[in-house]
């Protein structure tokens, strides 16, 4: 249904942007950034997560030539405060715990970096709403293992599911890549066509 003339790199190690960038059928490679996401400063929740993702597709777009790079960064914002990945059981406890009953928003940037060195940014927010969690289901849920490598300590696409009551905007943004929007950028961009059959 799709094609590209450019050769497209995913910067990103995590496995479900690559799962999700899969789905539109065309060929990449993925090649990961070593950068330290928290020398980032900035003035807003939106502006922090463009600097990451842009800090990790600039990485890995001085490592290759001729390729177009898609990189990303996914952050969960609570009360405009960072949730990041816990580090510990207690940090995951607390962050369910805060989550818990409540909404807060997942944004993602995404970052393309076009053949002429051309940068383009955006981020996609969508909001999540949490059931009320008892202490059994955090305790049960954090005992999983699951919440270790996920902003906010949760996996919307694992059994943090569970966890969650109901969405506002796409889905596929929680996981960490917003696909349609992606696919838009790239069409408009011409990197990708569609192609005749």
């Amino acid at each position: 249904m799709l094609k590209t003339n450019h050769k497209l790199i995913l910067a990103s190690a995590s496995p479900r942007r690559k799962e999700l960038l899969d789905m539109l059928g065309l060929p990449f490679e993925v090649l990961t950034s070593e950068v330290e996401e928290t020398s980032v400063q900035a003035s807003s929740m939106q502006e922090y997560v463009k600097g990451v993702a842009l800090l990790k597709t600039r990485d890995v777009a001085k490592k290759v030539t001729n390729a177009t790079i898609i990189g990303a960064d996914t952050i969960v914002v609570d009360n405009d405060e960072l949730l990041h990945k816990p580090k510990s059981r207690e940090e995951a406890i607390a962050h369910l715990l805060r989550l818990s009953d409540r909404e807060h928003v997942v944004m993602t940037a995404v970052a393309i970096i076009e053949l002429n060195g051309k940068e383009n940014i955006f981020v996609e927010e969508t909001t999540v709403v949490f059931h009320p969690l008892s202490k059994e289901l955090i305790a049960a849920y954090v005992d999983s293992g699951d919440p270790f490598d996920k902003a906010g300590g949760y996996g919307i696409q694992t059994i943090g599911t569970l966890l969650v009551k109901r969405i506002e905007g796409d889905y596929n943004n929680v996981v960490g890549l917003p696909l349609a929007a992606l696919f838009s950028q790239l069409v408009n961009l011409q990197i990708v066509q569609f192609a005749k059959e």
